[in-house]
């Protein structure tokens, strides 16, 4: 019997636009099974800076007017890289099932999939995963532009928490939006 798909919801925090160069600061991760919309495990970690990297100066100015308690979150006890990583590659494989990568938007894939080969070796989600804007623009035959938050139907949002720029906070929120919609349509 093949075993069931798992939706694992992942949120990232940066310091700036791409992986590499700048630096992933917080990842949360709320694994979901289909039916549900209320996540069986959760995970969430803060990693170090890496060596070198730079802040964008963009995303440093938009940081500079989020919640100062959001920042300070999002940084608290942060986790060398290897460790953090391997630590959440261990965690995704422990999963009873599949693990289906779900980010809203693709953005996120990158920094996941970077961060995991770099620091563990190996992407725990293979070469791909759900983008919950993509599969909005489908189950609600939106165009791309307008496949945004506020053009969902308000069921979408039952049972998610506010987006708060927390990472685990908003894995949830971008899960439970998934699940309803998956659930569904």
């Amino acid at each position: 019997m093949a075993k069931p798909e798992i939706y694992v919801s992942v949120d990232i925090e940066t310091d700036g636009p791409i992986p590499g160069v700048f630096s992933m600061l917080s990842l949360g991760a709320a694994a979901f099974q289909r039916g549900t919309r209320v996540p069986f495990a959760t995970y969430e970690f803060n990693l170090e800076r890496l060596p070198g990297a730079e802040q964008h100066p963009d995303t440093m100015e938009w940081w500079a007017k989020q919640d100062p308690a959001v920042w300070a979150h999002v940084t608290k006890d942060p986790r060398e890289p290897t460790v953090g990583i391997r630590a959440f590659v261990q965690w995704v494989q422990a999963l009873p099932g599949n693990p289906v990568l779900v980010t809203y938007p693709t953005w996120d894939y990158a920094w996941v999939s970077w961060y995991c080969t770099r620091f563990a070796g190996k992407n725990p989600f293979g070469l791909g995963g759900l983008d919950v804007k993509s599969y909005a623009m489908a189950c609600f035959g939106l165009d791309f532009k307008g496949s945004t938050k506020r053009n969902y139907p308000d069921w979408v949002f039952e049972g998610a928490p506010p987006h708060t720029h927390q990472a685990l906070d908003d894995a949830i929120g971008q899960g439970v939006m998934f699940m309803n919609m998956l659930n569904r349509v």
